[in-house]
């Protein structure tokens, strides 16, 4: 069992940068992969970013490529999404997850854990 909770959500201006954190419990962490996703009022949950068990292979989705980094501290079981040159496009409830085989996906059924979400608002 891993639970997963988010922090770091806000509201902010276009341009601007956040980074969003979750915070993993279990002894099991280093063995998952992680993503986050994101949804956006009225749209389907998306896929954002994935890194492996050991954070050597990351995937972003191409909307944010180039703007978001995600990263990972197996020794604090937490999992980071920096994000920057923010967009009004960017505003949505984002969450990260836990992928029980380790080597990470953009879907999200493959990931068996989710946090419950912070909310990220981007004005124009």
């Amino acid at each position: 069992q891993v639970q997963l909770v988010e922090s770091g959500g806000g509201f902010l201006q276009a341009g601007g940068s956040l980074r969003l954190t979750c915070a993993a419990s279990g002894r099991t962490f280093s063995s998952y992969a992680m993503g986050w996703f994101r949804q956006a009022p009225g749209k389907e949950r998306e896929f954002v970013a994935t890194i492996d068990y050991a954070g050597r292979i990351t995937y972003y989705a191409n909307s944010v490529k180039g703007r978001f980094t995600i990263s990972r501290d197996n020794a604090k079981n937490t999992v980071y999404l920096q994000m920057n040159s923010l967009t009004p496009e960017d505003t949505a409830v984002y969450y990260c997850a836990a992928e029980k085989w380790g080597l990470g996906s953009s879907q999200k059924n493959e990931y068996a854990y989710w946090g419950q979400g912070t909310q990220v608002t981007v004005s124009s």
